[in-house]
């Protein structure tokens, strides 16, 4: 599973760039936007081709799922740990209706107390960040886990074998794409190194 999440910043024609990587192959998506209300959320997604709602999985404002028929919903760490006992039925609520769920980690042992499944879940940082400075990568190595894993964090055409080494079994790009001179070559890069080792 290669995943790329969207810039925390706005992008100048975000939308059509988001198309372009859906064109070129992006399965999953997810829709990040930490600044943005729920009115900027629609228009963004307005302005995305609603053939590809079935690859979003968006961060926050879940309603939005069911309004626009997304893949799913994300669960960030702050969130999930908001929900206590409420997690299992908040989690439910949507599989039952046909949508996925995953959350963000930052830590192996978090993973293993968590008592939810999760369709992934996301571990950062694995290697030390692209897109924020001085965040160390851990090297997690979860082959151990029986979680579907997704690793974070320094991920780019070069680091994606050493992730599969660790036990992932995909990765997530923020920096990697949209912190690039070419956002459309990057993730051209990255797809053709995520196959080489998925085959």
């Amino acid at each position: 599973m290669l995943i790329v999440l969207t810039s925390e910043q706005p992008l100048e024609n975000e939308a059509e760039k988001l198309n372009i990587l859906f064109e070129k192959g992006l399965k999953v998506l997810h829709l990040r936007k930490p600044t943005f209300d729920i009115d900027e959320y629609r228009t963004l997604l307005d302005k995305i081709e609603s053939k590809y709602y079935n690859r979003i999985m968006i961060h926050q404002y879940h309603e939005l799922c069911k309004e626009f028929a997304l893949r799913g919903v994300h669960l960030q760490e702050q969130p999930r740990w908001d929900l206590k006992e409420q997690l299992e039925h908040y989690v439910q609520s949507y599989l039952e209706k046909g949508y996925q769920v995953s959350s963000s980690f930052h830590s192996k042992e978090e993973i293993e107390k968590c008592n939810v499944t999760f369709e992934y879940v996301l571990l950062s940082p694995v290697f030390g960040s692209i897109s924020k400075a001085g965040y160390q990568g851990k090297g997690f190595d979860v082959s151990d886990l029986n979680e579907k894993v997704i690793g974070m964090g320094g991920i780019n055409e070069h680091t994606i074998s050493e992730a599969f080494k660790l036990g992932y079994r995909g990765v997530g790009v923020l920096g990697g794409v949209w912190n690039t001179t070419s956002f459309e070559d990057s993730f051209s890069g990255l797809l053709k190194s995520y196959n080489a080792v998925e085959q």
